[in-house]
């Protein structure tokens, strides 16, 4: 940490940092710094780790924690990382708030795939064709099984679907940084995602 500043990593995993060059404070607006600091430290919204050097790594969001039904917190970042490492897969979402278990929605890249099926002597597949290809569902299951072997059977994708088209700024999804909005894809995606469940 910066000289004169502590940092401590709360029950929950969130990031806290106490110091004198840390803010003191929303202006004019108690409660929200009230909500801001526990105990003097202030607790950041970002979810992180300390290694025995005192390194800081950043691994999440707070806000973005997932529940299940069963009470499991899960960080779907790191999951989503780790499937999105796949060469054929383009965007991945992880979804499971207050259902009974971890679930994913996933895009392929589109010129990654048609080279994948070039590669094994096939003609490209339109979209709609994709997401229905056995092959390319293996393919996305490796993705997703290797994901898995980082987190526990409770945090683990059990099952996934791959979408046709993937998600855009332009449709409302992404962020002006391409950062997933998560309720805005749970709700135009909302068949889908009931589907995972059923």
């Amino acid at each position: 940490p910066i000289p004169g500043t502590s940092v401590h990593i709360a029950d929950d995993g969130e990031v806290w940092v106490h110091g004198p060059n840390v803010f003191s404070g929303y202006l004019n607006n108690p409660a929200a710094t009230r909500a801001t600091f526990e105990d003097g430290w202030l607790a950041t919204g970002d979810l992180g780790s300390l290694d025995e050097d005192g390194y800081l790594t950043i691994t999440g969001r707070k806000k973005e924690i997932l529940v299940t039904s069963g009470g499991k917190s899960v960080s779907p970042a790191g999951l989503e990382e780790r499937v999105r490492a796949h060469p054929l897969v383009a965007q991945c979402i992880v979804v499971g708030n207050d259902r009974p278990y971890i679930a994913a929605l996933v895009t392929v890249d589109q010129e990654s795939v048609d080279h994948w099926l070039s590669m094994q002597g096939r003609t490209p597949l339109a979209p709609a064709e994709l997401v229905r290809d056995p092959d390319l569902e293996m393919e996305v299951r490796r993705a997703v099984v290797a994901a898995n072997t980082a987190v526990s059977q409770a945090e683990s994708i059990r099952t996934f679907r791959i979408l046709a088209h993937p998600f855009t700024e332009e449709h409302g999804l992404l962020t002006p940084s391409l950062k997933l909005k998560r309720r805005a894809i749970e709700t135009a995606y909302a068949v889908e995602v009931d589907a995972l469940y059923h």
